[in-house]
C-alpha cells in the first residue's frame, strides 16, 4: 500500500464525520498522514497475546502496519483460529516465551483484565513495544507498578484507549478545555448496563482450555462457563464491571476534557442500583457514582437503561439519561459525545463557532492503531500513553471500590492512596497466587 493510499483513507475517514464536524475544525486539526507501510524486511514482527474476537481485531488493525509473526493463548481453539487467520504465526500457550522471543518486535496484549498487567509487564522488560487493551490494569497498584516499567525501559506503550483518535471526542475536549461552557461544573458519564443473572451450575472444563493458567492471580474456583472469556467482565475476580470496561473509554474522555488525565478526582460514592445475584455475576449491572474533583467539579457516572452495547438491558433512555456517553456541563451550556460521530449541544453555536488563533488543541489523531506504530517508529509518545491509561482507570477503581464498600470515599490522587481508609486501601492492590504472582516474571 502506498502512503498516498494511507493518506486518502485518512482524508476518508474524516469526510465520514463531516457530517457533525464544523469545517473549521476539519482544516484546523488534521491529524498528520498516517505512515506508509514499510519494506518487508523494516515492517514490526507482531506478537498477538489473547486470542479472541477482539484481540484477533487488534491484531487485523497492526498487521497494516507490521507482520503478525506469533499467536499466543490458553485457549487451543482461539490459538488455532488466529493461526489460521494469520498464515506462518508461530504458536505459543505461554506468553513469557513470546515476550522473550528475539523475533518480535511488538506485543499485542488483549487477554481478560486481570492478565493485563503481568503480559504488560514481562514485555516491556523484554524489550518489546506494546498495545494493551484497556482497561490498562486490574487494580491501582499495578498501574504505578507499570508506569515505572515503562519509564524505566523506556518502551512504547499505547492504552487500547480508542476514543483519544475519535476527532469528534476531541473536537468535543477542545471546546471544554477552551472555555466554551464557562466554568465545567459539572461533568455526566453514562455507561452500557452490565449483566445481572445467575446462580450459575460449574460444568467440565472444555479439554481445549488451561483454566488453571486461565485463572491466573485470581482465586481457584470450579469451571462455570459463564466466568470465562467474553462475560469474564461480570466478575470482580477479573474485572470491574462495565465501571472499568466502558468507564476506561467514557471516563477517559470526561478527564481529557476537563484537563485531569494526569490526576483524578478527591471523593467519590456510589451504590448499585441492582443486587447482585448470590452465586452469579458479582459486579453490578446498574449503578451510580458521584466523584468530585479537587476544583469542585462533580462527575456523575451512572449506568444507562439503554444500551447500544451487546449483552445489558436493552430499551430506551430512562428519565435523565441518554445512550452511553460523555457530557460536559457549565453556565454557557451542555456538550454531550458519544461514538458514532454524535456531538450534540445546548446551542448549535457552541459547536459552530470557530475556536480562537491561539486556542489549546490536543494531541490530533485519527487512526489509534496507526498512530501506535508512529510512536514505534518515531519514538515519540503515543496519544495514550501508560500514564494516561494508568489515570483513566484508576478513576473508575475508585468508583469501583466506592461500589463495593458502599459509602464515600476521600482519595489522594498525588499519593495515590485512599486518606486514613485501610478498609479501601486494602482494595488498591490484590492477592496473588504465588505461581501466577509478579514471580512468575
Amino acid at each position: 500500500m502506498s502512503a498516498s493510499t494511507i493518506r486518502y483513507s485518512r482524508r476518508g475517514l474524516l469526510k465520514t464525520a463531516a457530517a457533525t464536524l464544523p469545517t473549521w475544525f476539519l482544516e484546523s486539526s488534521l491529524a498528520p498522514a498516517l505512515a506508509a507501510e514499510k519494506s518487508p524486511n523494516a515492517r514490526p514482527r507482531i506478537a498477538l497475546v489473547g486470542c479472541g474476537g477482539m484481540g484477533q481485531h487488534d491484531a487485523r488493525l497492526a498487521s497494516k502496519f507490521g507482520d503478525v509473526v506469533a499467536v499466543c493463548d490458553v485457549d487451543a481453539a482461539h490459538l488455532a483460529a488466529a493461526a489460521e487467520a494469520f498464515k506462518g504465526a508461530e504458536k505459543f500457550t505461554d506468553f513469557r516465551k513470546v515476550c522473550d522471543s528475539s523475533g518480535v518486535d511488538v506485543v499485542i496484549n488483549a487477554t481478560p483484565d486481570h492478565w493485563h498487567t503481568l503480559i504488560n509487564l514481562r514485555a516491556v522488560r523484554s524489550g518489546k513495544d506494546v498495545y494493551a487493551e484497556k482497561p490498562l490494569t486490574f487494580s491501582i497498584d499495578e498501574g504505578k507498578r507499570l508506569v515505572a516499567a515503562v519509564k524505566e525501559t523506556d518502551r512504547i506503550l499505547q492504552d487500547g484507549s480508542q476514543q483519544r483518535s475519535d476527532p469528534t471526542f476531541r473536537l468535543a475536549c477542545e471546546l471544554v478545555r477552551n472555555g466554551r461552557l464557562g466554568r465545567v461544573e459539572r461533568v455526566r458519564t453514562w455507561l452500557p448496563s452490565g449483566l445481572h443473572g445467575g446462580p450459575f451450575a460449574t460444568a467440565p472444563v472444555p479439554p481445549e482450555l488451561d483454566w488453571d493458567f486461565w485463572q491466573g492471580q485470581t482465586r481457584p474456583v470450579d469451571y462455570v462457563p459463564e466466568r470465562c472469556h467474553v462475560k469474564f467482565r461480570y466478575w470482580y475476580d477479573y474485572s470491574g464491571g462495565t465501571m472499568t470496561d466502558w468507564g476506561a473509554h467514557h471516563n477517559d474522555i470526561a478527564l481529557w476534557g476537563l484537563g485531569k488525565d494526569h490526576t483524578g478526582p478527591v471523593s467519590a460514592e456510589g451504590r448499585p442500583l441492582v443486587e447482585p445475584i448470590p452465586g452469579g455475576f458479582t459486579a453490578p449491572s446498574q449503578y451510580e457514582v458521584k466523584f468530585v474533583y479537587a476544583d469542585g467539579v462533580e462527575h456523575f457516572c451512572r449506568s444507562t437503561s439503554a444500551n447500544t452495547w451487546g449483552g445489558g438491558v436493552q430499551g430506551r433512555p430512562g428519565p435523565g439519561e441518554k445512550y452511553h456517553g460523555v457530557q460536559f456541563e457549565g453556565p454557557e451550556g451542555w456538550l454531550y459525545v458519544t461514538r458514532g460521530d454524535k456531538l450534540e449541544a445546548s446551542d448549535p453555536d457552541l459547536i459552530s463557532a470557530p475556536l480562537p488563533s491561539g486556542a489549546e488543541r490536543l494531541y490530533a489523531s485519527d487512526d489509534h492503531m496507526a498512530n501506535f506504530f508512529e510512536s514505534v517508529a518515531s519514538r515519540k509518545p503515543p496519544i495514550c500513553p501508560v500514564q494516561i491509561g494508568h489515570r483513566s482507570v484508576s478513576c473508575c477503581h475508585v468508583g469501583v471500590i466506592a461500589l463495593r464498600l458502599g459509602r464515600k470515599v476521600h482519595w489522594d490522587p498525588d499519593a495515590e492512596q485512599f486518606a486514613d481508609d485501610a478498609e479501601a486501601n486494602k482494595y488498591v492492590a490484590r492477592e496473588q497466587r504465588q505461581e501466577y504472582s509478579y514471580e512468575m516474571l
